[in-house]
């Protein structure tokens, strides 16, 4: 073999990803893991929808838009099964300058530091994603939140009625430096709907100061007709200047990945247990729920419909629950216990054990949430 081909071949390895460790920073980028859920409305919300996707409907309560996102699964794309998509419910072509429907992924500072940024060996980096739906023009951001006045970057790319990897390079930055910690360090922001607050400046194609007038420019509207829908999935970020193939991880790992910012317990069939506790009055318990994984920080508490969740008591009786909350003694990353308030009966003694099941539906739940 020539000099010429060896070296050919060696890029042909590298390119198709046969080297190399983890390269994706992207948590869930196949769309695969959907702890809340598989379809979600959206109003005037910020809120996650697959695991480790936001969705920023800002100024949503000046807009008509509506939409709704759910886990589609997909037969057309091969190598994926399931994409998020967007189906627009409501229109708005009326415009306030203040609106923004955004499609966001957020990473810790610590999770980010091989790219470098704000020294002089700044790494260049590559998004990709594979999108398909209404045809129009929208921008991914990479938004720096570290930074005093945050600092960003941002390209445009189209979608067509037809699957389409798109691939975005961006330089590296060698200004501001990302904190090495567990907090929130840098945004992947998909514009796809925006009024001039966002739009009457100059695309942002260089990093600079964030100037919100540059942060979309030149994108059309999600929300101008009841029949756009966008899809999207495959969604790989990775250093460098070459887009690699997407990097699929099994749903397992995957899934273990998400519950570092959410575990969700929920119902499978009527009176599923969620948690075995201890009476501490007769009418208040203490319910131990240890993290597998440690979570990002200490969580918050959510749960469903409170009258879904009882107690059984020591006769096995289901008992209605007043109030859940997190005992803020023992909270943290790696466990908490859960208190039952005002349970209806009076029949435990403290000290009784018990537990925490669905009250005979397959709807309740209870999670944990320590979302960026």
């Amino acid at each position: 073999m020539t000099k010429a081909a060896e070296l050919a071949k060696m890029g042909e390895v590298l390119t198709n990803g046969q080297i190399g460790g983890r390269r994706n920073i992207v948590i869930n980028g196949a769309m695969q893991v959907a702890q809340r859920g598989t379809s979600f409305d959206y109003v005037t919300t910020d809120a996650y929808s697959l695991d480790r996707f936001n969705i920023d409907v800002t100024g949503g309560d000046n807009s008509a838009g509506r939409l709704t996102a759910s886990q589609a699964a997909i037969t057309d794309l091969p190598g994926f099964a399931n994409a998020l998509k967007f189906d627009c419910t409501t229109a708005d072509t009326s415009i306030a300058a203040g609106e923004a429907l955004i499609l966001s992924q957020r990473f810790e500072g610590q999770d980010v530091q091989q790219l470098k940024k704000g020294t002089s060996s700044a790494e260049k980096f590559t998004v990709s994603f594979y999108v398909k739906g209404t045809a129009k023009t929208y921008a991914l951001e990479v938004l720096d939140i570290d930074t005093t006045n945050n600092r960003s970057i941002a390209q445009t790319f189209g979608v067509t009625t037809s699957w389409n990897r798109v691939v975005l390079t961006f330089d590296g930055d060698t200004t501001g430096v990302l904190d090495d910690d567990a907090n929130r360090s840098l945004d992947l922001n998909f514009f796809l709907h925006a009024g001039a607050t966002y739009t009457g400046g100059t695309l942002d194609t260089a990093w600079g100061a964030m100037t919100n007038a540059n942060r979309a420019v030149g994108i059309g509207s999600f929300y101008s007709s009841t029949d756009n829908e966008f899809f999207i999935t495959g969604l790989q970020m990775e250093v460098g200047s070459q887009a690699t193939p997407f990097e699929h991880r099994s749903f397992g790992e995957e899934l273990q990945l998400c519950r570092r910012y959410l575990q969700y317990f929920d119902a499978h069939s009527n009176y599923d247990r969620f948690a075995i506790g201890t009476a501490t009055t007769t009418d208040d318990c203490n319910f131990l729920f240890k993290f597998n994984p440690y979570m990002r920080d200490v969580p918050t508490l959510v749960h469903g419909t409170l009258s879904e969740i009882v107690v059984l008591d020591n006769d096995n009786s289901a008992e209605a629950i007043g109030s859940l909350s997190i005992d803020t003694n023992t909270d943290g990353p790696q466990g908490c216990n859960v208190e039952a308030s005002d349970i209806t009966s009076d029949v435990m003694t403290a000290g009784d054990a018990t537990q925490m099941s669905a009250a005979n539906t397959a709807n309740a739940f209870i999670s944990f949430d320590s979302e960026l």
